[in-house]
């Protein structure tokens, strides 16, 4: 029987100048300063994620920590959320940044590479109950599918954008240099896609750049959302001119996205998509097989406990 004490530890490598070695000798220096008892297992992919968080669960540990970004988080909740609910409120999830992006864990003040301050803040056992947004949609195959998301969805160029930019994360050190050339680079491809939404009482049915529904901030798409209100924030922008895309990109590195006046913003707990015509679609900033058809995205309150700092 596992000591409730004990944490399972899932460690996803970021591929970086750094070796994954090293880094997990730090993180591991950093637990046995803080006198944390563990287990820690090493995934490379997504399912080895799904796989071994579920035997994590089966095994009995209450605490499972993962070293990863958004998209290894991602995969965990899943894990979760396919269980028994008295099973998935017995457990508690933290995570020690370790991604591409990591917006979820500096949503709540956790930075890279400051491991034994998030240790430390993880073995207070601190628990928030958060929410999930979740897509529910068709896939080629004609069968019903569910994912779940804990910082957005992407419809569209921010979709395609992040998508480009995880494959030349290699070639540019700088977060924000990365985004910008793959920003550069998307300007030649496609610009706009035809959607049909439905947002509130609002009915959307025309050309859209890019569409991001945020359960928290979305990399800096949707900067007022919050994973405990029980609603999602969605931004909405249409097609700007060449310079007011430049001052668009501006705005967004500055914090400012909403600012811009091509942004049109709203807060809700439903979103229908029945048109995103050869628009991607990215979930916690990776891209998903796109769906077929219409699509809904939606929040469901307080279904995971989540490790915060004080």
């Amino acid at each position: 029987m596992i000591n409730d004490n004990r944490w399972g530890i899932l460690y996803c490598p970021k591929h970086d100048m750094l070796s994954p070695k090293r880094r997990w000798e730090k993180v591991e220096k950093c637990l046995k300063a803080n006198g944390v008892e563990y287990d820690f297992v090493q995934s490379e992919s997504t399912s080895g994620v799904d796989r071994l968080v579920k035997m994590m669960i089966n095994n009995g540990y209450k605490t499972i920590v993962i070293v990863g970004g958004d998209s290894a988080l991602n995969d965990a909740v899943n894990c979760l959320m396919q269980t028994d609910s008295k099973v998935r409120e017995s457990v508690a999830l933290g995570v020690i940044p370790n991604g591409l992006m990591n917006d979820f864990a500096h949503f709540w003040g956790l930075a890279e590479g400051d491991y034994d301050q998030t240790i430390k803040w993880l073995k207070q056992r601190r628990i928030r109950k958060i929410d999930l947004g979740c897509i529910r949609y068709t896939n080629k195959h004609g069968e019903h599918c569910r994912r779940y998301f804990l910082n957005c969805i992407n419809i569209g160029l921010i979709a395609a954008i992040m998508n480009l930019r995880r494959q030349t994360r290699h070639y540019f050190g700088s977060r924000t240099l990365s985004f910008f050339f793959s920003f550069l680079l998307m300007i030649f491809q496609r610009l706009e896609y035809r959607m049909h939404l439905k947002i509130n009482s609002d009915t959307i049915k025309r050309n859209v750049m890019t569409v991001c529904i945020g359960n928290s901030t979305g990399y800096g798409q949707t900067p007022n959302a919050v994973p405990y209100n029980g609603q999602l924030d969605v931004s909405v922008v249409y097609h700007p001119e060449m310079t007011q895309l430049l001052e668009g990109f501006y705005l967004f590195v500055r914090g400012k996205f909403l600012n811009h006046k091509s942004v049109h913003p709203y807060r809700t707990r439903k979103v229908e998509v029945l048109e995103a015509r050869k628009a991607l679609v990215g979930i916690d900033g990776r891209l998903m097989k796109t769906p077929v058809g219409p699509f809904t995205i939606t929040v469901e309150q307080e279904v995971i406990n989540f490790l915060i700092p004080e």
